[in-house]
């Protein structure tokens, strides 16, 4: 046995590195919590030489309280199911786990072995006998794959999502021969690169066959006394349908549990954090206080805690004959190490010289240095600042430093959060959070992109039976799902609504085009129309002369924008290029799209109106970023505008760090700041000395005076009051905007719908960001207690919302007696200046871990390791304010939780409760436009777009009021339209009496089919209908007639709504064509054309055509459609037959 002494810092991971090349075998090394392995694993990889590197593993805990009701999350199961499966095969490398995991007992090893199997590219596969292989091996058969333990199985194609795999996979079957293996992108359901062969392990640590839940039951009943049938868990498994939790209940699925020490090989050596039965009997102590406390609950029986944990005795057995390192004091043989504890250096950013500390160290020491930034971007800023103090730089990489010039400071990128200090060596690393305090790496993926606004508005994807819907002819009824119906022998399906007195309506899919689902009054209080009367088009008259007036007055605001005398923005070429490398992360191609419509906008010389929506996390501020980058350089003052204080300190220190190294000078309004610095810096802004400003709504008052604001940067506009928005209206008229929002409020969307504020959607979230978990619950001691220690549990963080500075005091109180394990610290906006400063840099540092706070946390707060947040009363709070708090939380690769506390239901109001399961439903990523239009839908568009417009919106829908607002500015803004020769493309009635759709064995997802059939339906021209059906083929295998026929009709469809055909009737007997009045067909062409073919067709009044030639055969329909509509656009010489 030996005890390492003298590591500080990184020279743990240091030495763990250098054993491992070592030893020839496999190098244990267990550590307190997740927070620990984390920091270790990312400092062996930096140390790591890549000459001869180390494989590293790892084996998470659950990230549950032990007997949680929650399930570990399917990535981590994963992840355990990769690692158990190849340890028992490791020869060499490093195995990183907690003290929880090596005290955990764990399925016996046969079972993974014999539960795991693959597939190849061209064997036999039996998709029945396959489905009950995956359902006992605990995987889930849905409608599509997104997550790990997922399968699906679609005609010929069948997807899965492999435990252990990063991406999911599709195989292709030719009856039940695997033709293909595809890798496919969950986001999109699109497929890219192909493999030959993949791995299959379970999809849980316990099996789901028949004979283990008989095995589950057998030992259920002899371990409980009572009826087993009065326990959930019991009747949920006896179902076949294991419920959340069911994981600390999985040794009875098993004759007997093995430990990790069953799994691993041979040749093994531990490196342990602290003397194991001291620590596991601190473990133990925790364990069996928790199994006390839920013991008592005689609804749901528990294990005795030695069934699922090593008892310290077990452990201290096991570990007798081990090969033992110790990090900290122990017995045994002493290696002493010569290291230091590594100093900070911090940088300041609210003084005239931040990089002093830094500076003054580089000057006096004689070490070797190397800086070790986390990002390129990073690197680059620090090198820049160095050299500017006059010392040389490089860039280096570990392996490489010792022995270098230590009048050259080197620098490297990497994840390593602590610095060390080799004294024999004379060497010292510097990290990034020695300078600028710890962060958690977060990288980006690109697994969404941007959905176009007006698509998310009109998508019907979140229709259910019931719903309100609106048919731009018949008006508003409600949906009640899709229909096959056959006509003249031929199958189509139908989409069906219901109106007032039972009357219904049947939609061909192709014509859902004039269908969307209803956005505007309460969709319990809302009067259905009756066809056949004239309701509807009254309410359609009426909201069309509303949106006539309002598109004036928004025109008038926008002439006024557009006629003020303003220059174009240069782009600085290379400064700016220069800047934007910088930027830590890789950019996404939503940021990217973003950032190029912003560029556009600053280079004309109308002024800019761009609202970026993005949820929090997701890049917009980089956006702002470089905007006001290129203003500066344009000679022109950039304010940014925010709602709280403490967002704008920290928009501050952002803007500070991202511009060091250049000369752009960045002011701040605060309160947080004194009042001589703040008239300092009102002084100074008449003069034009602080390029860039950042504060509150002080930035709006009357005595601002700048020399030359250029753009005016607005995060989360709806925060602001009525006196604000005034004051921001008039500067619309004067300068550029850019508005930041997560949740644009539908005043905001109205106008982005309207064409009158352009909008960009940044939708690509961070690479292993989860959605949160919400819940909605009522207050209980035992919840809010298991919240909190299941997040202190893995070494989080929690915000309290408690919205009240009256009793915020004695909630905190409370919850120091209801969790005396936590730290905790308050927050609220009366507390003085420097106070509050103090608290939230404290929580940011991770001096406490429990911070009970008012709404002040709702904008911009970004620290990643708080991922639980409980909304105290959160029936009080608006949609838009709850999906900013939720957005606090979830800002790392863990899984996040909101608790939204509320009284019973019958102290909250309707809408309270419909804002509430709003929230709780659309919980994934990016779902602030969707929580945009729910809000609108629960609050009435009076109290959000004014009563001008709201009703009619109420009468007739959001999406179709926005069709006319947009119409209407597009005709009083265009002079072409007096002239007649802008053609509107119309809707077509379209029969072909042929089959035509999307079979249910096909796609037997009945909602994935509607949404598809939306999809199709508002394409707008022939590239898009060709890439949904490669989507298709792609995502559901080879087309049937059926779907082929459905998307050749569409593409005849649209062909004939560009040139103003209405109708479109083609059956056995013959057909009609109706065109519209402002088709684009030449009357003489046409009519030369049916003179040459006098026994076809016949013109009828009212701009009809009637053939009548007998179409038998469904091809011969199609054939003579297409004919017809390319002969009437004059892309053809042929005639109409």
């Amino acid at each position: 046995m030996l005890c390492w002494q003298g590591l500080h810092g990184a020279a743990e991971g240091l030495a763990i590195c250098r054993s491992a090349v070592q030893f020839e075998g496999l190098l244990v090394v267990v550590v307190q919590d997740v927070r620990r392995l984390h920091l270790l694993e990312a400092e062996i990889d930096f140390f790591q030489d890549s000459t001869q590197s180390i494989p590293v593993h790892r084996l998470l805990d659950w990230e549950c309280l032990p007997y949680d009701l929650f399930s570990p999350h399917p990535d981590i199961t994963s992840q355990r199911l990769h690692t158990l499966s190849r340890l028992p095969e490791i020869k060499r490398g490093i195995l990183l786990l907690t003290l929880e995991t090596l005290i955990q007992r764990l399925p016996p090893k046969h079972f993974i072995l014999e539960q795991s199997f693959s597939l190849d590219v061209g064997e036999s596969l039996n998709m029945e006998a396959m489905r009950e292989r995956l359902n006992n091996s605990g995987y889930r058969l849905v409608g599509q794959v997104m997550a790990p333990g997922e399968f699906a199985v679609r005609g010929g194609l069948f997807d899965i999502f492999a435990m252990g795999a990063e991406q999911p996979f599709r195989l292709d079957l030719f009856g039940e021969i695997i033709e293909g293996i595809r890798l496919f992108d969950p986001e999109t359901q699109r497929s890219d690169e192909s493999t030959t062969t993949i791995s299959l392990l379970p999809a849980r640590e316990f099996p789901m066959t028949s004979e283990s839940i008989d095995l589950f039951r057998q030992n259920f009943r002899r371990l409980f006394e009572g009826d087993p049938q009065q326990q959930q868990v019991y009747r949920d498994v006896s179902r076949g349908n294991p419920s959340q939790g069911i994981d600390y209940y999985f040794p009875l699925f098993f004759e007997n549990t093995e430990t990790l020490f069953d799994y691993l090989p041979n040749a093994i050596g531990w490196v342990i954090d602290r003397e194991l039965p001291e620590a596991s009997d601190t473990f133990w102590s925790g364990i069996r206080d928790r199994h006390a406390v839920v013991a008592q609950d005689s609804q749901r029986h528990v294990l005795p805690p030695h069934y699922l944990f090593q008892t310290t005795q077990e452990l201290t057995q096991q570990m007798a004959d081990q090969q033992v390192i110790h990090l900290t004091q122990g017995c045994g043989s002493i290696v002493s190490y010569d290291t230091q504890l590594p100093a900070e250096y911090p940088v300041k950013t609210d003084n005239d010289s931040p990089y002093d500390s830094l500076i003054s160290h580089l000057r006096n020491t004689n070490r070797t240095i190397l800086i070790v930034a986390d990002s390129l971007g990073r690197k680059e800023i620090l090198k820049e600042i160095i050299e500017s103090y006059g010392f040389n730089s490089t860039d280096s990489h570990w392996k490489d430093i010792i022995g270098r010039d230590s009048t050259v400071i080197h620098f490297c990128v990497g994840l390593l959060e602590r610095g060390l200090v080799l004294g024999s060596e004379q060497v010292e690393v510097i990290t990034n959070a020695q300078l600028y305090g710890r962060r958690i790496n977060r990288e980006r993926r690109f697994e969404r992109s941007a959905r176009d606004p007006h698509s998310i508005i009109r998508s019907l994807a979140e229709l259910n039976i019931g719903d309100p819907i609106v048919h731009d002819e018949h008006g508003v009824g409600r949906y009640l799902g899709l229909s096959t119906l056959g006509i003249e022998q031929q199958n189509t399906e139908f989409l069906t609504i219901e109106y007032r007195d039972g009357d219904r309506l049947y939609v061909p899919v192709l014509s859902l085009d004039v269908v969307n689902r209803y956005i505007g009054g309460q969709a319990d209080e809302i009067t259905l129309n009756k066809l056949g009367t004239e309701d509807w088009s009254r309410s359609k008259k009426r909201a069309q002369e509303k949106t006539y007036d309002v598109a004036v007055e928004l025109l008038e605001l926008q002439a006024v924008r557009q006629g003020r005398v303003g220059s174009a923005m240069d782009i600085p070429g290379r400064e700016y290029i220069s800047f934007s490398s910088r930027f830590p992360y890789e950019e996404t191609p939503d940021q990217l799209s973003a950032m190029s419509e912003v560029l556009t906008d600053l280079e004309s010389c109308n002024p800019m109106d761009r609202m970026i929506c993005g949820d929090v996390g997701f890049g917009k501020t980089e956006i702002a970023l470089r905007a006001a980058f290129i203003a500066v350089h344009n000679n022109k003052q950039v304010a940014v505008l925010v709602p709280t204080t403490l967002l704008a300190q920290q928009h501050f220190n952002t803007f500070i760090e991202r511009f060091s190294g250049t000369a752009i000078n960045i002011g701040l309004l605060s309160r947080f700041r004194g009042s001589a610095d703040n008239k300092a810096l009102l002084r100074a802004l008449r003069d034009g000395t602080p390029d860039i400003v950042i504060g509150t709504h002080r930035l709006l008052q009357d005595d601002i005076a700048f020399k030359d604001l250029g753009l005016l940067i607005i995060d989360e506009e709806h925060r602001f009051g009525v006196r604000q928005k005034e004051r921001l209206k008039q500067l619309r008229r004067e300068v550029d905007i850019l508005a930041l929002t997560a949740t644009p409020i539908p005043r905001s969307l109205n106008l982005g719908l309207s064409g009158l504020r352009e909008i960009s959607v940044i939708g690509t979230p961070p690479k292993g960001r989860l959605a949160v978990k919400t819940f909605v619950q009522r207050w209980n001691d035992a919840l809010v207690r298991d919240a909190c220690l299941r997040e202190l549990h893995r070494a989080g963080q929690i915000y309290f919302l408690h919205n009240s500075v009256q009793t915020i005091n004695r909630t905190a109180e409370r919850l120091r007696a209801l969790i005396p394990e936590a730290t905790i610290g308050v927050a609220h906006g009366q507390q003085p200046e420097r106070e509050l400063e103090r608290v939230m840099q404290d929580f940011y540092h991770q001096r406490f871990n429990l911070l009970i706070c008012t709404t002040i946390i709702e904008s911009g707060i970004d620290i990643p390791s708080a991922n639980t947040i409980i909304i105290d009363r959160a029936d009080r709070m608006g949609m838009a304010q709850l999906h900013q708090l939720r957005g606090r939380v979830g800002r790392s690769n863990h899984q996040a939780y909101a608790y939204l506390i509320v009284p019973p239901p019958e102290n909250m109001t309707n809408n309270a409760e419909r804002r509430l399961n709003a929230i709780s439903s659309l919980s994934e990523l990016g779902a602030g436009f969707a929580l945009a239009s729910h809000d609108l839908e629960i609050r009435g568009a009076g109290q959000l777009l004014g009563e001008k417009q709201s009703g009619a919106i109420d009468e007739i829908g959001f999406s179709l009021y926005s069709d006319y607002l947009h119409r209407a500015i597009r005709e009083l803004s265009t002079s072409d339209r007096a002239l007649g020769t802008d053609v509107e493309p119309c809707t077509v009635d379209i029969n072909l009496n042929v089959t035509a759709l999307l079979p249910e064995d096909y796609l037997p997802d009945v909602h994935e089919r509607l949404v598809f059939y939306k999809r199709l339906a508002n394409t707008t021209c022939q590239e898009e209908i060709k890439e949904l059906q490669l989507e298709a083929i792609d995502r559901f295998g080879l087309l049937p007639e059926a779907s082929r026929t459905l998307f050749r009709v569409t593409q005849i469809k649209l062909a004939a709504g560009l040139i103003g055909i209405e109708k479109l009737h083609l059956g056995q007997h013959g057909g009609e064509i109706r065109l519209s009045e402002q088709t684009s067909v030449d009357p003489a062409f046409l009519l030369q054309m049916i003179h040459d073919t006098p026994k076809d067709y016949r013109i009828r009044p009212g701009n009809v055509i009637h053939l009548t030639t007998p179409l038998e055969v469904p091809e011969l329909r199609l054939d003579r459609a297409e004919a017809i509509v390319a002969a009437l656009s004059g892309k053809t010489s042929a005639s109409l037959s």
